[in-house]
């Protein structure tokens, strides 16, 4: 090495800082164990914080792309949603997300007044704000829900566990075996040889999860894990797609190695509601 050349961080394949990445990673996963163990309904209160950056990034993002995002109505309606959930199960999401759509809609009537024709784009950022309504909280508010039902740590701790499963199983037979793509336009590193790892290692982590956390059936996880590895996988691609589409490669900043908070739960969203909706018709 020659003298005054700095020390790159090491990077992954990813172009990742991966020590930064594995840190910031461990300490999150020891702190959610951690609440979910002693302190489960603090579980809710992780999900609003999380809910609240994710849509602030994202509706930043957006801001600065040109689309006029309704912020207040997107973050506050988010917050009810996951609150709602508590007492209330899905009838208080289903109202605190139908009251954001229309206080949204009642939103953009006043602002940013173009001319004396009314508002400019007011169909493209009306939709804009409830697509990302229903992507982050609404989705969102099944993974709090789930603390609240029998076994609730344990469906939690399920949803993760798998979900890290696929992520693993994805990367590893990705690196070792990849060679086909499954679709470069959106996520060039994704191949169909990663896939196929993240479905047999997020299976055998459902079935492992299902049986000695939840005490059911392995026969739930055969399938739980197929189903959800496609919408971890699904959830992902969905936010690569955004970020291509507005021209960045993170939502954020806040996590070292990972980007921001939405770059955390592309895959989390939509299994969310897969284990909640699976778990609640099978056990």
């Amino acid at each position: 090495m020659t003298d005054g050349a700095a020390v790159e961080p090491k990077k992954s394949r990813a172009g990742r800082n991966l020590p930064a990445a594995i840190a910031v990673g461990a300490t999150l996963g020891v702190a959610l164990i951690l609440i979910l163990i002693y302190v489960p309904m603090v579980w809710i209160g992780v999900v609003a914080v999380a809910i609240a950056v994710a849509s602030w990034e994202v509706s930043h993002r957006l801001r600065d792309a040109g689309y006029a995002i309704a912020t207040v109505p997107l973050i506050v309606g988010g917050q009810a949603m996951i609150w709602g959930s508590w007492p209330w199960g899905t009838t208080g999401v289903l109202v605190a997300f139908t009251a954001t759509v229309l206080v949204t809609m009642v939103w953009r009537l006043f602002m940013h007044v173009t001319d004396e024709h009314g508002h400019k784009n007011y169909l493209r950022d009306c939709s804009a704000t409830v697509f990302v309504t229903a992507w982050l909280p609404l989705l969102a508010s099944f993974g709090a829900m789930m603390v609240t039902q029998a076994h609730g740590s344990g469906r939690v701790f399920t949803l993760m566990i798998v979900v890290v499963c696929s992520d693993v199983g994805g990367y590893v037979a990705g690196v070792l075996f990849g060679k086909h793509p499954m679709v470069p336009a959106i996520s060039p590193k994704k191949s169909w040889e990663g896939f196929v790892g993240s479905l047999v290692f997020g299976t055998a982590g459902a079935i492992l999860t299902v049986e000695f956390l939840l005490d059911t059936h392995w026969w739930v996880g055969l399938i739980l894990g197929p189903v959800l590895v496609i919408c971890a996988t699904l959830g992902d691609l969905v936010e690569s797609q955004v970020k291509r589409d507005l021209g960045i490669k993170d939502m954020g900043t806040i996590l070292p190695g990972h980007g921001g908070i939405m770059d955390r739960l592309d895959s989390l969203l939509p299994s969310a509601f897969i284990v909640w909706a699976v778990l609640t018709a099978l056990l």
